[in-house]
């Protein structure tokens, strides 16, 4: 009743795409300057947020790109586009947001979707339901997705731990490296669609 090459295969896949240790510097940034109960609990949105849409797209996500006539090179490129106008805000140290509606924008925009429910993870997930075979397959898919999702959560949950030891000093310089490493992934993302679209036409 369970498919372990399955499983692997998907949550190996899953875990390069979704990358918790390079999502911890992002996370702090984002969050950097809220109180430990709200970066907590911002830590659970954010993992909520993008197994929902993970799972909705596991579903239905075919015949949602379907319906709406989106191909995943553009759902690629809206994402870039997404990102690096977050990675120029963290640039540029724009990254306070005083209210709290604010952090729960910040934790299902853009730490939810799309930087760990992204085009890669979605695409993948898709992939990995259409091709699996019988309910060892399912069950096997539907375990490596919740398995990432945990990692996720427990990987930002206790990343936090590195805000008391950085300070406010070491927060602004992780802010820029994110801003870097977040820009750069926006870029490579916005021309992997690009370069889709053209060898697709």
């Amino acid at each position: 009743m369970f498919d372990i090459a399955v499983f692997g295969s998907l949550f190996l896949t899953l875990f390069v795409i979704m990358d918790p240790p390079g999502i911890t510097p992002i996370f702090l940034a984002l969050t950097a300057g809220r109180p430990a109960k709200v970066q907590r609990r911002m830590a659970l949105q954010a993992v909520s947020v993008a197994f929902g849409v993970i799972a909705v797209f596991g579903l239905l996500g075919q015949q949602i790109l379907d319906y709406l006539h989106v191909s995943v090179p553009a759902l690629m490129i809206a994402g870039g586009l997404l990102l690096l106008l977050i990675a120029l805000d963290l640039l540029t140290g724009k990254t306070d947001e005083p209210t709290q509606t604010k952090d729960v924008n910040v934790a299902l925009v853009p730490l939810g979707m799309p930087l760990l429910a992204g085009p890669g993870a979605i695409v993948s997930v898709i992939l990995a339901v259409q091709n699996a075979d019988g309910a060892a397959g399912e069950i096997s898919v539907w375990s490596a997705i919740v398995a990432m999702h945990v990692v996720l959560w427990v990987t930002m949950r206790y990343s936090l731990l590195i805000i008391r030891v950085i300070k406010d000093g070491g927060v602004v310089l992780v802010t820029r490296l994110a801003g870097m490493m977040l820009s750069a992934i926006a870029v490579q993302q916005i021309i992997n669609g690009v370069t889709q679209v053209i060898q697709n036409s």
